[in-house]
């Protein structure tokens, strides 16, 4: 094939080692990996050098390395070990988690790699282990095995050359997929035949994608000319796939260890980061600008200060020769860096592990969510990163796929037209058609003659025209019994569309029994089983939106059956009641059904000679194969007769409705994105309550655009939109309001094509900003006819415009991956279309209701929790750092330390740490159900509410004004006192321990007064850690360390302790150090509360709310602020009044009075109360 093609990403593999004859082709043996597999990221020898340099790419990490070296060259008042130890400690626990995770990666890659393989040498069976495997090898693998490496199939024990596979570890489809053998080999079934086989593969370099594959086969016989055969995914066997209802195959190595598409798939996805992360680094920047403008004014201060000759060289603090020779700007600069090292601690090194290991313990509350635990599929939710927990409750969009997502992906055949007539199957009763039935409903008029043939053909198309397996049950051979006899077939497919259509063809009287030696069987309404040679498949694909097959009958004739999208058959067609059909299927769009359409052509057998040379020529091309396939696709597929069309219900899943609607309220939009009709996605869009009785839709699609230029259709409903914008917003839009416009918007794929195009001009923006703008004011937009590229066109454009919202994108199939991987926060559906979206979002949930819970509850929490870290954290380091600039002032910038070293070590390591961490996990400021049955609470705290600047410089004005209280407090309090009972003076370390003692009373304190929810682990934790203070001090100054230089802190803190105004001064100043935050709480929840402070206010102490209204009455409704009138019972109590949109509604009454239900008049209904 020289010439014909220039190779660059294909490889030449010789099956069994054999060098091609003589004058065939150029031998050229190349070098491929072996078969290890390594998931690992270190080495023995590389962890150290490796981690560190990971670790230190952060800049807080780095930060504090920079400190510490600077602490170890420059004479600095702080000894290295105050940075060091904090620094050693947060680089050994995050290189331990990391290093345990790698060795547990390094356990599962020995067990893969040194697991037993059969191969064939020499014409018999070698065992030996799996990392020794070569390209080029042959290998049999035997029933439940896995797959060792990419393998060609060459053979197996079954007749036709096929093998079952299943697929469950690669991307978590279990339904059993057909593989085939090569043509030329299926037949090697001994060893001896397969060592004896010649022949080489070329084939295209490994790329990841599971379900694409690209080559050819040569097989040398005796004669000089090679067979050349195409090779495709369906003869190609992944590494993790596990042989099923095959006894033993036989296959030729390929593709190797990290070569195999299994390991390619390994490469993780590109690191997302949320807004709370990003925050937290603004503030750190914020922060390191306080840290140099304290360094920075100290070290001036300080020169000031020391102009006077007395005060820069005190009598008894005389200067050396070579002091006083140094340089002043060297001088300036090591007293500028002995101040930064002083004050270093307000950037908080612990915070990052941290906020690392509260999203890490966190992300266990999701996966213990029993709530969240599908009982149907036995599936709880997964976490697959954790890094975004808080992104679950900053959600603004959500984009939801529809089938699969909102539907239930389990169809169910509902009728089908043939020329016009309609036919709905009859129920099957316990397995059985009932017997005294044709297997046919007819509707309309019963069909002429030569409407029977098409009727007939018609069930054919669809007996045929699939992918459909049937499992193997008995392994009964010869035909397969009917379902009259009581047994109907099982079916397996990766699509429940068709396994639907193959059942309903059966409730009309046509079974299909089997594929066998490439001839499809079915059984007939009288009993007789037909025989057709599958001849040829041309497969689905999401761009044809079709599929066809073709078949020649016992009677030598030959037929092209389709089946596809109505967009895509109607124009292929030349002939048939086009319009009648059409009419029906958009009827039963608009009914939510899924629709197809069913065509066919004869073949004579010149035409057919041509439809193969044309497949041949593109199947065994290595180049463009896929692109040539669908340039014969579309020759072959074309001037077809019309036969029919089907109907199938997806049905909508369980509270999908209520969920969408709980997601309204919490004023997040939501959008659906779908490859469906506009007609079905709309009445699915009615059903699930996206779009409302009152809504008035918008359409932007391709019929308008035809009538009008898309200038003037963006103008008009921009136009239309803006009209009312003033009273849409997100803060008012609840879904709820009668007497506002509703507006929702569908749009097309080829609408959007055009949106997103650059004009001429180069102006595509303008466009852009209108469509942007149009949808901005619409409650609800969908998207359908989407390509998966477009789904995720769609996320990015919204993810880019000017507000920068969080987005959210649904969805559970492999079409949705774009998507997912494009939006802030992706989530899997683990639904039946296999799990690549589950594998590839950040969490998997088992159904869209789950949604609800994870934003509106755990999303919620997780945000409040994180941001009350992150910005507690910089507060209790001002509270720390502060005085001891405050300090400097007094000690004539002498760089004197206020804390001691163990002090200023252990406040962030142990202190003051795990307080914070306890309420980063546990805090519950609202509880659970409180947030499920108000949905509003979620709008508190959207756009990174509790992260604005307003927040964030009050926390650092409290740490500033608490930092002054700790400070003048202890200097005003003792500076007429310092003698205690005994006639001693307080020092300058006693008065340090007295500040630092007040500050981790207060700081702790603080945290206690922020704590809603209580628990006994949080009284443990918070009141153990004060206690593990009181006793470390008392240890730390109460015993001569032999290991320490200095014994300055001796009997120090015992010392202040002794002294009664000590007692007083630090109860007073705690006292007064709380005292501003708890009258601003005081205040703004009395004269300006929210939402969630008058819900708080709501509940009663135990948690439990004032007023709980029972699951029934969670509908839509517009829930009355105080009771509307009072209804008296017998006893003339008065009970409170919920006035909901409905028929009825439920009064609630005190303790043992049995709820009454009213009906509600006519006039009342849809009135705002």
């Amino acid at each position: 094939c020289a010439g014909e093609e220039n190779w660059v990403d294909s490889r030449t593999i010789y099956v069994g080692h054999k060098e091609p004859p003589l004058g065939a082709e150029a031998y050229i043996p190349q070098r491929y990996p072996d078969n290890r597999i390594v998931s690992s990221k270190y080495t023995f020898w590389n962890f150290i050098p490796k981690n560190l340099f990971e670790q230190f790419r952060r800049i807080a990490n780095f930060y504090f390395l920079i400190i510490f070296l600077v602490q170890l060259i420059i004479d600095t008042p702080t000894s290295p070990v105050t940075s060091g130890l904090p620094l050693f400690f947060v680089i050994t626990v995050t290189a331990i988690k990391q290093g345990y995770e790698d060795w547990l990666r390094h356990k599962a890659d020995n067990a893969m790699n040194q697991c037993p393989v059969h191969f064939i040498q020499h014409g018999k069976l070698v065992r030996k282990q799996s990392r020794k495997l070569r390209v080029g090898d042959i290998v049999m693998v035997k029933e439940d095995e896995t797959f060792p490496c990419d393998l060609i199939f060459l053979s197996s024990n079954r007749g036709d050359g096929t093998c079952h596979v299943t697929t469950a570890s690669l991307d978590g489809e279990s339904s059993h997929k057909t593989h085939y053998a090569v043509q030329d080999t299926k037949g090697f079934h001994t060893e001896e035949d397969i060592d004896a086989l010649h022949a080489t593969i070329e084939c295209e370099q490994p790329q990841p994608d599971l379900y694409k594959f690209v080559g050819r086969i040569n097989v040398y016989n005796d004669l000089s000319d090679p067979v050349v055969r195409p090779l495709g995914s369906e003869n190609l066997l992944l590494r993790g796939a596990t042989l099923k209802n095959t006894e033993r195959i036989f296959g030729v190595a390929i593709y190797t260890g990290m070569e195999t598409k299994m390991a390619l798939n390994y490469q993780s996805k590109s690191q997302k980061r949320s807004a709370v992360e990003k925050s937290m680094n603004v503030f750190l920047i914020v922060y390191l600008c306080i840290l140099i403008s304290k360094a920075l004014v100290n070290t001036i201060l300080k020169y000031v200060w020391q102009s006077e000759p007395f005060r820069d060289e005190p009598w008894y603090n005389q200067k050396t020769e070579a002091e006083r020779q140094r340089n002043l700007f060297l001088r300036a600069f090591t007293d500028f860096l002995a101040f930064m090292v002083l004050f270093n601690y307000i950037i908080p090194v612990s915070m990052y592990v941290t906020v690392e290991m509260q999203k890490f313990l966190g992300s266990y509350f999701i996966t213990w969510d029993e709530d969240m635990f599908d009982e149907d599929t036995g599936e709880g939710p997964l976490v697959n990163t954790s890094d975004l927990n808080e992104e679950l409750g900053q959600v603004e969009y959500i984009f939801t796929d529809k089938t699969g997502t909102l539907t239930e992906n389990n169809m169910a055949f509902k009728e089908c037209c043939v020329e016009g007539h309609v036919y709905v199957p009859h129920a099957i009763c316990n397995g059985q058609v009932l017997p005294d039935s044709t297997g046919i409903d007819m509707i309309d008029s019963s069909p002429g003659v030569s409407s029977r043939e098409r009727e007939e053909l018609f069930f054919r198309a669809l007996c045929l025209c699939h992918t459909v397996q049937v499992k193997d049950e008995d392994h009964v051979d010869g035909p397969r019994k009917s379902p009259d006899s009581g047994k109907s077939c099982v079916y397996i497919s990766s699509s429940p569309d068709e396994v639907a259509l193959v059942e309903g063809v059966q409730r009309l009287g046509f079974t299909y029994l089997r594929l066998k030696d490439s001839y499809m069987e079915i059984l007939n309404r009288d009993g007789d089983i037909e025989r057709f040679e599958l001849l040829e498949v041309l497969s689905f694909d999401s761009v044809r939106r079709r599929m066809s097959v073709i078949v020649r009958s016992t009677t030598g004739e030959i037929y092209l059956f389709c089946k596809g999208a109505d967009s895509s058959i109607f124009p292929r067609v030349i002939e048939g009641k086009v319009d009648q059909i059409r009419s029906r299927v958009e009827r039963n769009a608009v009914e939510g059904l899924r629709t197809l359409c069913v065509a066919y052509k004869r073949l004579v057998p010149e035409e057919y000679e041509g439809v193969c040379g044309l497949l041949q020529a593109a199947k065994v091309a290595l180049q463009d194969r896929e692109k040539k396939l669908a340039e014969a696709y579309e020759q072959i597929e074309k001037d077809l007769i019309l036969l029919g069309a089907t109907a199938v219900e997806d049905r909508l899943q369980e509270k999908a409705a209520d969920t969408i609607e709980a997601l309204q309220k919490a004023g997040i939009k939501v959008w659906v994105l779908t490859g469906d009709k506009m007609e079905t996605a709309a009445a699915t869009c009615y059903a699930c309550r996206l779009f409302r009785r009152g809504t008035q839709l918008l359409e932007l699609t391709t019929k308008r655009i035809e009538e009008q230029s898309l200038h003037d259709v963006l103008f008009e409903l921009s136009k239309t939109v803006l009209r009312c914008s003033g009273s849409l917003t997100r803060d008012h839009f609840s879904g709820l309001s009668t007497d506002m416009h509703d507006y929702g918007l569908i749009i097309d794929g080829a609408a959007l094509s055009l949106i997103m195009k650059p004009r001429e001009d180069g102006s595509s923006a303008n466009y852009r900003e209108l469509f942007l703008d149009i949808c901005r004011n619409c409650s609800a937009v969908l998207c359908c006819r989407m390509a998966p590229l477009q789904k995720a066109q769609i996320v990015k454009l919204i993810k880019f415009s000017k507000e920068h919202p969080i987005t959210l994108a649904i969805g559970d199939g492999a079409n949705d991956v774009s998507m997912i991987l494009e939006a802030h926060v992706g989530i899997g559906v683990i639904g039946k279309e296999g799990r690549q979206a589950a594998r590839n979002s950040d969490y998997a949930i088992p159904k869209f209701k789950h949604l609800k819970k994870m934003l509106l509850v755990h999303g919620h929490f997780y945000y409040i929790r994180i941001s009350e870290l992150v910005q507690y954290f910089f507060y209790k380091n001002v509270c720390f750092i502060f005085p001891q600039f405050l300090y400097q002032f007094f000690c004539g910038f002498s760089q004197q330390t206020l804390y001691d070293t163990a002090y200023l070590t252990l406040y962030n390591i142990s202190f003051t740490s795990l307080p914070i961490l306890l309420y980063s996990l546990m805090e519950q400021h609202v509880g659970v159900d409180m947030l499920k049955r108000d949905p509003s609470l979620y709008r508190d705290i959207a756009k990174n509410a509790l992260l604005r600047w307003r927040v964030f410089i009050y926390w650092t004005f409290l740490g500033l004004f608490d930092a002054l209280v700790f400070f003048f407090g202890a200097y005003f309090m003792f500076e007429n006192t310092t003698v205690t009972s005994n006639g001693q003076m307080f020092g300058n370390w006693t008065f340090g321990t007295l500040v630092f003692t007040v500050m981790v009373f207060t700081v702790t304190l603080k945290l206690a007064l922020d704590t809603h929810y209580w628990t006994w682990i949080n009284h443990f934790v918070i009141w153990g850690s004060l206690l593990f203070y009181v006793i470390f001090s008392l240890l730390w100054g109460g015993i001569i360390w032999p290991f320490l230089s200095y014994q300055r802190m001796y009997y120090v803190f015992l010392h202040m302790l002794s002294c009664g105004p000590a007692w007083l001064g630090i109860i007073l100043l705690i006292t007064v150090s709380l005292l501003p935050d708890v009258l601003k709480k005081v205040l703004c929840r009395q004269l300006w509360p929210t939402a969630t402070e008058r819900t708080q206010n709501m509940q009663r102490p135990d948690g439990s709310p004032e007023l709980a209204p029972p699951a029934s009455l969670q509908s839509p409704g517009a829930l009355c602020p105080r009771p509307a009138a009072a209804l008296h019972s017998a006893t003339s109590r008065k009970v409170p009044r919920v006035l909901w949109r409905s028929e009825e509604y439920t009064v609630l009454l005190p303790a043992r009075a049995s709820p009454v239900t009213v009906a509600v008049p006519e006039s009342w209904r849809d009135t705002p109360t």
